[in-house]
């Protein structure tokens, strides 16, 4: 696939190809995704949309899979999801969700920008009582509409499957691989059951109102039944006990499913996050990747 076009005629070209007439002095072009360019621009009637630009192949790929999820998601959440109206191999395009992201990039440094109060407990209520609804999913009819169903045992095996690709391919410190090796070899961290989940739940693909409420969810390409703590790590990684406490909270008390050593599990995720990383290095080939994929497998070691 040759590069995505980036300059607004190319830009408003490419969307005119698939039916969709943008204002070219509206698009505002979004570099910070690792597989899709995102631009935001109005059409001639000030609809407000969203332009999903793969960067490579194996990106495009997988959008059979993704529109599988949200035509399955999208009447479940009780949010909104996106509604895809162009779904081709160059271009994703669907009418922009309600709501802002409580998290984005700053275009020049790269850092982070929190868009809401991290230790709002309006936003932990709502988030436990959304992935409650999101884990309730009826696991038979995620599996009868094709998405990936995995058992608690395939979680575990994956996990150490993909561990050992990395460890194969990469130079890891001992601390690390000592690690996993605890995390994989304790059953208590593991739940026994699985759950339909999002996979990427934190605050950039979350949509909100101003009084923290949320509106919507975006880019569901990581969904599956599997390890329910996929969605509560990022809770954990904001580094305030009393919001994943929250969470937790508002989640059991509609229902939701938990095990003693859940947040614990999720420290142990958070710490293997260098194997997806790795991963993703390992398919995209590109050399700057593996080298920031090696930086994180080798903390503190010279370059």
């Amino acid at each position: 696939m040759p590069p995505a076009p980036l300059d607004a005629s190319q830009l408003v070209e490419l969307a005119a190809r698939h039916g969709l007439k943008l204002q070219p002095d509206t698009l505002s072009v979004n570099e910070a995704g690792l597989d899709y360019r995102v631009v935001m621009a109005r059409d001639l009637e000030d609809t407000l949309w969203v332009l999903r630009i793969p960067r490579r192949e194996d990106v495009s790929a997988k959008l059979a899979d993704e529109k599988k999820i949200l035509d399955f998601v999208g009447p479940r959440l009780g949010v909104a999801v996106p509604r895809w109206q162009v779904a081709d191999r160059e271009l994703i395009a669907y009418p922009a969700l309600p709501g802002k992201p409580g998290l984005t990039l700053d275009p020049a440094s790269g850092q982070p920008v929190w868009h809401f109060d991290r230790e709002s407990r309006v936003y932990a209520r709502h988030f436990g009582q959304l992935l409650q609804r999101l884990h309730a999913i009826d696991i038979g009819a995620a599996r009868q509409a094709g998405l990936v169903v995995e058992t608690p045992e395939q979680v575990r095996a994956n996990w150490a499957s993909d561990i050992a690709r990395v460890t194969q391919a990469f130079d890891v410190a001992p601390s690390l691989t000592q690690r996993w090796e605890r995390w994989l070899g304790e059953d208590s961290y593991w739940p026994r059951f699985v759950a339909l989940t999002h996979g990427e739940l934190y605050p950039a693909h979350v949509l909100m109102d101003p009084d923290d409420t949320l509106t919507g969810v975006l880019d569901w390409t990581t969904a599956k039944v599997g390890d329910p703590a996929r969605d509560f790590v990022f809770q954990k990684m904001l580094g305030v006990d009393a919001v994943f406490e929250a969470t937790v909270d508002a989640y059991v008390k509609v229902g939701g499913q938990v095990w003693d050593r859940l947040g614990d599990h999720c420290v142990e995720l958070l710490a293997a996050s260098p194997v997806a990383y790795a991963l993703y290095a390992l398919l995209t080939g590109q050399p700057e990747h593996r080298a920031a994929a090696q930086a994180q497998l080798t903390p503190g070691a010279p370059m």
